[in-house]
């Protein structure tokens, strides 16, 4: 039986988060007949990029994320217009010193204005724990609270078991920088056993990786490949692998503590 058609919200801390954690789950919901709505709540100007692309990157990051969101099918894409806080952040009038309230009014009327069946956050450490990302979470949470019909809420994340492997074995190898602490993963993301849900995006990983391809200006810095950079270089069996299924944390629609689902769903 065909679902109905549904209005998602997805909500991002900067351009080229949305690539990284949703591209494919945004581009399979389009290709299903959905609409998605694309919410970004800074303009990226504090993000490491190489030293020709600093002049006016708040404008190069805008383009960006309208390429992206194009590749992917995404109908709307608003930008709440707030300065990007930095990863200390520590950033004079921007985002992560705004109040939740403020921030979660202007999520809640375009939860309203669109009649949103679903929307997207993130999960309550901010995956890797940047301030913005955190203070997403809050504000998504804040709007729950205050939009006329509360949607489905998910907050995208990652397994944390896995990247903790990672980032800890890098370390011992000494592939990472001498200041690096590996101990700060080891409450990142979300635990393999309380997401709920797994999206199947495999079929989608051209479009994921055309949305990671065209944020190039956090594909690289002056000291060499970032992180965007290298996953949209990645071999296909490889992208598949590590690309081809995103992760997800249903949240009561009724509480916004973080009460997950008990179930665990796979999307093929």
């Amino acid at each position: 039986m065909a679902v109905p058609p549904r209005t998602l919200i997805f909500v991002h801390a900067h351009p080229d988060d949305e690539a990284l954690l949703t591209a494919g789950t945004m581009a399979r919901a389009v290709s299903e007949g959905h609409r998605v709505v694309l919410v970004m709540a800074t303009d990226g100007a504090a993000g490491l990029t190489a030293s020709d692309m600093t002049q006016d990157l708040v404008t190069h990051r805008a383009r960006e994320l309208q390429a992206s969101a194009d590749v992917l099918g995404v109908s709307r894409v608003v930008h709440l217009g707030y300065a990007d806080s930095g990863l200390s952040g520590d950033v004079p009038d921007a985002f992560v010193n705004t109040g939740c309230f403020t921030i979660g009014r202007s999520i809640a009327s375009i939860i309203d204005e669109e009649g949103a069946d679903v929307i997207v956050g993130y999960d309550p450490t901010g995956g890797y724990g940047h301030p913005d990302h955190v203070h997403v979470h809050r504000s998504v949470r804040t709007a729950m609270q205050l939009c006329v019909r509360r949607p489905h809420l998910y907050e995208s994340t990652l397994p944390r078991e896995p990247i903790v492997w990672a980032v800890h074995t890098a370390a011992r190898l000494r592939i990472t920088p001498s200041s690096f602490d590996p101990r700060e993963f080891n409450s990142a993301w979300t635990p393999r056993a309380h997401i709920t849900h797994r999206v199947d995006v495999r079929r989608f990983l051209d479009a994921k990786l055309a949305a990671l391809r065209a944020h190039a200006s956090q594909s690289v810095s002056d000291s060499g490949m970032r992180t965007v950079g290298v996953l949209g270089r990645l071999p296909r069996p490889v992208a598949r692998l590590l690309l081809g299924t995103e992760y997800y944390v249903r949240v009561a629609t009724d509480t916004t503590s973080s009460t997950r689902d008990d179930s665990s769903n796979s999307t093929q």
